[in-house]
């Protein structure tokens, strides 16, 4: 009989810590989204910023702009107790989509559509698209 009472009470703590753990990874992978969401948001500022201001000014408030953006986000992100699995993958690529959707709007933007208020604007919506639509996806998981 006591070696039952052991093993109930093993099992109930057993439950309580797995319920205390899905929580925490619940909570986690909210700021995870909200991680995805802000950089999205950020990158769509940064072209913003370099296609709408002039020369020297673009630059050098971009720049500062995204160091400080991403020195927040990297503080944020350490804060963080648990990633769920896989994250790792999607995250990476989420980066790696937000990376060649800047280039491929800047090199044309800078080329050929210097100043002009639809291009940025347009393709400052689609460079915030993969962080926003990731985001979303790690919120509904």
């Amino acid at each position: 009989m006591t070696e039952r009472a052991y093993a109930s009470k093993d099992a109930a703590a057993a439950l309580a810590r797995a319920q205390e753990l899905g929580s925490t990874v619940r909570s986690s992978a909210k700021g995870h989204a909200r991680y995805q969401v802000i950089y999205g948001c950020a990158a769509a500022v940064l072209v913003l910023v370099l296609g709408l201001l002039p020369h020297p000014y673009g630059v050098a408030i971009g720049s500062g702009f995204w160091c400080a953006a991403l020195t927040g986000l990297t503080v944020y992100s350490t804060r963080q107790r648990v990633v769920r699995r896989g994250y790792g993958r999607r995250h990476s690529g989420m980066i790696i989509l937000c990376g060649l959707l800047y280039v491929a709007v800047l090199f044309p933007g800078t080329t050929w559509f210097r100043g002009v208020t639809a291009w940025w604007v347009a393709g400052a919506v689609v460079v915030a698209l993969p962080g926003v639509i990731g985001g979303y996806l790690e919120a509904q998981r």
